[in-house]
């Protein structure tokens, strides 16, 4: 128990790499193992897990990536979560995660769905909140991550 805890938190503590082209979202037969790899990683980090549903083909996806690492949320991210991206295809894959989270993607992506470190659902975008992220600023995407980090213990 205590190796796969290990090889969890190595595997996330390298992050999910990025192309050359600017991928966010790994392939999605990836999500199941990078969710399972996170809520381990959670239960011994307690960090809440965000589930950013979406896919590469998607400009409002990339814009929320950038303002996630932009260097006023970078830190807030690194300090609080763990980033998990699920690939959503073309609205056709990983539908059984965003069920289950209760994310509707006929709303749009992304979409987000906060986790405690139980895996339990604290929140999930259910209107399409950053759904038009292009005409968002950083500040929003600031105000959710501070909503929604662990308070202090």
């Amino acid at each position: 128990m205590a190796a796969a805890m290990a090889v969890a938190l190595a595997a996330f503590a390298t992050g999910p790499a990025r192309s050359a082209e600017g991928e966010i979202y790994p392939a999605p037969e990836q999500a199941k193992v990078d969710l399972a790899a996170a809520m381990a990683a959670s239960a011994a980090s307690h960090k809440r897990v965000i589930l950013d549903f979406g896919g590469n083909w998607c400009p409002d996806c990339h814009v929320l990536d950038r303002y996630f690492h932009d260097s006023v949320n970078g830190p807030i991210l690194e300090a609080n979560y763990i980033l998990v991206h699920v690939n959503v295809g073309r609205m056709n894959e990983n539908l059984d995660i965003a069920e289950r989270y209760q994310i509707p993607l006929r709303k749009g992506v992304p979409a987000l769905a906060v986790l405690g470190e139980h895996g339990e659902l604290l929140y999930s975008q259910r209107t399409g909140e950053f759904e038009a992220m292009r005409g968002m600023q950083s500040s929003a995407v600031t105000d959710f991550l501070m909503q929604w980090k662990r308070p202090p213990a």
